[in-house]
């Protein structure tokens, strides 16, 4: 894949439904993303359920509609603030975890969505998104709290949140996954009183490299 080539979301969504080296793109639906392309904020879930395969649609299901209603209370628009993907693209069989190199195969299509979109936030749902930009710790110890990520030559805000379908595990787990979605309003706010400071000013900061 040639990022010099590709300058917009939908030329890089035609290569990746064209794309049969992809380990999990037979006998799936391809389901690149859903959202605008100036979106201010870049959600990022694991992969595609099986409710999410046969609709061809993101976070359809129970646990999307959590999702969904808590943006929803947050007061975003899905439709104009924000963009969904997965850092798998296709469904894996049995709602099986994602393997490291099924990981890697989707991670170019991924980073190149972030580079197109140009996010002011990032929010990953679950550990495996996480796990992308931030290792070394767990979901439940930095849920909710607010990191600084530097994707080419800009910085991002970053925010590690549960995914919906671990807060529908218990009412205490989805009280604290709504109460990390109110705290997106005032992390934006934060973003534009600081604009983009110098990397030495940030207090974390994770080098993204991309492809």
């Amino acid at each position: 894949m040639d990022n010099q080539v590709i300058s917009t979301l939908q030329q890089l969504k035609s290569i990746f439904e064209s794309d049969s080296t992809l380990p999990l793109a037979s006998g799936n639906t391809p389901i690149f993303g859903e959202g605008t392309d100036n979106a201010s904020i870049f959600v990022i879930g694991e992969a595609p359920g099986e409710l999410e395969n046969e609709t061809g649609r993101l976070f359809v299901g129970r646990s999307g509609q959590l999702f969904r209603k808590t943006m929803q209370e947050a007061d975003f628009d899905i439709n104009k603030d924000v963009y969904i993907t997965n850092i798998i693209k296709h469904h894996p069989p049995g709602n099986r975890d994602p393997t490291p190199i099924e990981i890697e195969a989707y991670r170019p299509y991924l980073d190149r969505q972030i580079e197109l979109i140009k996010p002011k936030l990032i929010i990953t749902l679950g550990r495996f998104s996480m796990n992308k930009f931030i290792s070394g710790t767990t979901i439940t110890k930095i849920h909710g709290k607010t990191h600084w990520i530097t994707i080419i030559d800009k910085q991002i805000m970053l925010i590690p949140m549960f995914h919906p379908a671990y807060a529908l595990r218990s009412p205490q787990i989805k009280n604290m996954f709504i109460e990390d979605f109110a705290k997106i309003k005032s992390a934006l706010d934060y973003q534009a009183i600081m604009g983009d400071l110098p990397i030495s000013k940030q207090d974390t900061t994770t080098q993204i490299p991309l492809i």
